[in-house]
């Protein structure tokens, strides 16, 4: 067969089964904690970059070596429990998106694999109707909607 897989890993229905269900019990986790901000607020809170990062790392090495020197008017456990969590949600997110990262590439493939084959199944369809064989005119009319616009030719997805 002409036709060449890039991926031809799929997960079974009980490893589906099992994903959706730690994904619930991910969101239920993560539910009580959940923020969202709206642009606005996005544009006002801004992001922490890495330079003001290593502030705030600077700040909470010197209340951890010198508290002397830190100021009172900082409620200081509240600090600690915000770095926490941060820190927390950081590595979480690195997680996830590196999850992400795999499965949006992994979802690349068999988007790619359908496509080869849908076209590769389309191009028998204009053959076959080319021939006058039944009931391939339809199909090759409904499809060729989605070429509509585009130069015949050198483009992969072109007809």
């Amino acid at each position: 067969m002409p036709f060449f897989n890039l991926n031809d890993r799929y997960y079974s229905a009980s490893e589906k089964e099992n994903i959706l269900n730690a994904m619930a019990i991910l969101e239920a986790a993560l539910n009580p904690m959940r923020a969202t901000l709206t642009p606005e607020e996005k544009k006002t809170y801004g992001s922490v970059n890495e330079k003001n990062k290593l502030i705030i790392n600077k700040v909470l090495d010197f209340r951890k070596s010198q508290a002397r020197l830190s100021t009172p008017d900082v409620d200081w456990e509240e600090f600690e429990r915000d770095y926490e969590s941060r820190s927390f949600l950081e590595g979480i997110l690195m997680r996830l998106k590196t999850a992400v990262g795999s499965l949006d590439s992994a979802k690349t493939l068999h988007d790619w694999d359908n496509l080869k084959a849908a076209l590769i199944d389309y191009k028998y369809s204009k053959y076959k109707n080319s021939t006058q064989s039944s009931g391939y005119e339809i199909k090759v009319n409904e499809i060729r909607q989605f070429f509509a616009g585009r130069p015949k030719g050198g483009e992969k997805t072109s007809e």
